[in-house]
């Protein structure tokens, strides 16, 4: 697959009610955001089966039901975690038992209305015990029996990669890498570079604290139900600086005559093994606001000059350079 170097995250638009939801949300504005995202030139978009329970999948068939096949974008979803049963407040369960992924698979194939899902990927190592050799394996045999077209690993770290290379090559890794979570470049980015891996970050913009537009006084305005409420980035003492951080990106932002956001997400771009960025958007607005970063180049002054900011202002931990 030739991807775009920006795709369109949704799991905001699950809405809210389970965990890591993020609220309330207009599933026609979610349609429209998605919508205008593909007609910018974005051809892929990343989902989840457990974002909104399901929800988000729906919501992305509904927006490109109405594209012809040739315009259609590429649609990556994920599988592994389901909420617990008990309720769908308390922590989501992490499995890998092959009998549950291929169930999954099954209920995604039909949320989605596709008959072959472009990328399926392991959400999380599970916590079930079930060893890599079982669950990746699974997602090797889907791929064979024409279910999904590729698959990959998400959140997973070198010593998993490794296991899983064993058996079966990893196409792709989805790790979350920003400005202020930026461990990933000191160990998978550089794995997937030795290993011929496409990497697909997510939360480039950390959740919304680097777009420019979030304050100390954001965090009161978020939905009850808004999984960032309970998030340490977005609580003090790490919250002033984040959005120190971003703050610090507006001088260069206006040399390029970009958003903020396009900021922080041409940085994670600027990282030679990052393949694309996942970027949300929960109303057409938004999307003008980071489509840019696929084109935007940073110069190494640029990089230079958002380096001395990380460490002055001490946000987030990992490597400040690309390299």
């Amino acid at each position: 697959m030739e991807i775009t170097r920006v795709g369109f995250g949704a799991w905001a638009l699950g809405g809210g009610g389970w965990v890591a939801g993020w609220g309330p949300q207009d599933d026609e504005e979610s349609v429209a955001a998605i919508r205008h995202a593909v007609e910018a030139g974005v051809n892929w978009i990343d989902t989840a089966a457990i974002y909104g329970l399901g929800h988000s999948e729906e919501v992305v068939a509904q927006a490109i039901a109405g594209f012809p096949e040739v315009d259609r974008p590429y649609v990556f979803t994920k599988c592994g975690v389901r909420p617990d049963p008990r309720d769908p407040m308390l922590p989501n369960l992490w499995i890998g038992e092959p009998a549950e992924l291929r169930r999954e698979v099954e209920e995604s194939l039909r949320r989605l209305r596709v008959e072959r899902i472009d990328l399926y990927q392991m959400h999380w190592p599970p916590r079930d015990g079930t060893p890599v050799e079982a669950y990746w394996g699974t997602l090797l045999e889907l791929v064979e029996e024409g279910k999904v077209a590729a698959v990959g690993l998400s959140n997973h770290g070198v010593d998993l990669l490794e296991q899983a290379e064993a058996i079966g090559h990893v196409a792709t890794l989805q790790p979350p890498f920003s400005l202020v979570r930026r461990q990933a470049a000191a160990d998978v980015l550089p794995w997937c570079a030795a290993h011929g891996t496409g990497v697909v970050v997510y939360s480039p913009m950390q959740s919304g604290l680097l777009t420019g537009r979030f304050d100390a006084g954001g965090v009161a305005a978020l939905a009850e139900d808004d999984w960032r409420r309970r998030n340490p980035e977005f609580l003090p003492p790490r919250l002033e600086a984040n959005l120190a951080l971003a703050d610090a990106l507006r001088p260069v932002a206006e040399r390029h005559a970009v958003t903020v956001a396009a900021v922080a997400v041409a940085w994670v771009l600027a990282f030679p093994a990052v393949t694309g960025a996942i970027v949300g958007a929960r109303r057409p607005a938004q999307v003008d606001g980071w489509i840019s970063a696929g084109t935007l180049q940073l110069a190494p002054e640029d990089l230079e000059e958002i380096a001395a900011a990380i460490d002055r202002t001490g946000a987030g931990e990992g490597p400040v350079l690309p390299g």
